[in-house]
């Protein structure tokens, strides 16, 4: 059993996700990749780390049920003894004028963005709080802070996710747990691959570094919050969003 420090990525089949695991996964943490559908992506993912000699291993997970977020942990624990840091990375957006949006859309959206991160951290919690450590990175964005127009429902998922990171952190504090959460912004992953290029450059334009961001630089937001580096962080939310907001 590897004795170095155990993360859980949520969604590591994704941008975000998946540029996190390699992170974590190439700097000696134990990784676990969990997916919903891509399994593919995932197994790929975890081939490439592998042979570059990192510890990975890949578990298909719907966290948006809490069995299945516990089934997670629970192997993340049967593999390498404990979890260390959690990333509640799983999400998805749409974008729909409001009065479109379905009670079905409302209802997946809340489920997926956020009763993952309840579920995940109510599953890990437990054996962070027995040994007095645990890091708990949950990523929201920056429209969970200012909003955006045609994606209420994901706004308000996000909103969602800043205040639950920020009640979490002050009751789970003391046991020597922080909680945090990254709040990127126009970042270069599949899940904005809808965007035209005209859009893109218009957002680019308002950015004041003036590019759009790269799942890398979420990546290194995250694994700077799980590290030793930000023990007095806590109930913070980092904006990556080359100043937008």
């Amino acid at each position: 059993m590897n004795s170095n420090k155990t993360v859980i990525v949520t969604g590591a089949s994704g941008g975000i996700g998946s540029a996190t695991a390699a992170l974590f996964a190439r700097s000696g943490y134990n990784t676990i990749i969990n997916y919903n559908k891509n399994k593919e992506a995932a197994l790929s993912l975890c081939e490439v780390l592998s042979k570059e000699g990192a510890t990975v291993r890949v578990f298909g997970a719907d966290v948006s049920q809490f069995s299945e977020a516990k089934a997670l942990t629970d192997f993340a624990v049967s593999e390498f003894g404990d979890v260390d840091i959690l990333v509640n990375n799983a999400g998805i957006a749409q974008q729909k004028l409001f009065t479109d949006i379905t009670d079905e859309d409302f209802d997946r959206m809340m489920a997926v963005n956020v009763k993952s991160v309840f579920n995940c951290s109510k599953a890990v919690l437990p054996f962070m709080i027995h040994k007095k450590y645990g890091r708990i990175i949950n990523v929201s964005s920056m429209w969970g802070i200012c909003g955006a127009s045609c994606e209420v429902h994901y706004s308000a998922s996000k909103a969602a996710v800043v205040g639950l990171t920020k009640a979490l952190a002050k009751e789970v504090g003391p046991s020597g747990i922080t909680v945090n959460c990254v709040a990127p912004g126009l970042i270069d992953t599949p899940m904005n691959g809808n965007l035209d290029s005209d859009t893109i450059n218009a957002l680019c334009e308002e950015t004041p570094v003036m590019r759009i961001g790269t799942p890398e630089d979420v990546a290194k937001a995250i694994f700077y919050l799980a590290g030793e580096g930000s023990s007095f962080i806590t109930g913070q939310v980092l904006g990556v969003d080359g100043g937008f907001i």
